[in-house]
């Protein structure tokens, strides 16, 4: 088995460590590092629940390599507030309009949105809709039925 190290700067903070070649950032970062927001859920890039942003893109974790972050900066949902009693903007109009659910898929739309966001403030729905087409969300569909 071979090692490589790696170091990058996750929510702010310079970390390092060795990894085999073939670990997932996913992996890495959830049971390296300890990061519990990105959702291992399909572990094949469909569903978004592994999503962070590397360089400002949003990506599916469970798809890049732990090197491939090698000297970039990784922002997962853990880095998105101030602080423990503060929201970020996005997570704060999660909360006021209930797009909570159970949560599990909760991370990877954050950080989507967040992304999304940076690149085009202040987003339409439809590019907001088109953002979030690809993640699953198995406990509501998001949308209101007018039955």
């Amino acid at each position: 088995m071979s090692l490589h190290f790696v170091e990058f700067e996750l929510n702010g903070c310079q970390i390092d460590g060795m990894v085999e070649a073939r670990r997932t950032l996913l992996d890495f970062l959830r049971c390296d590092v300890g990061c519990t927001g990105p959702h291992a859920g399909c572990e094949h890039g469909v569903c978004g629940a592994c999503t962070v942003l590397v360089e400002g893109q949003a990506v599916r974790s469970c798809l890049m390599l732990a090197v491939q972050a090698n000297g970039k900066t990784v922002e997962t949902v853990e880095g998105l507030s101030g602080g423990p009693k503060e929201l970020h903007p996005i997570q704060q109009l999660f909360r006021e309009e209930f797009a909570l659910q159970c949560g599990f898929c909760t991370p990877g739309f954050l950080m989507t949105l967040v992304a999304l966001d940076r690149s085009e403030p202040r987003p339409n729905a439809a590019e907001m809709r088109e953002a979030l087409s690809g993640h699953l969300c198995r406990c509501t569909g998001y949308q209101e039925s007018c039955a």
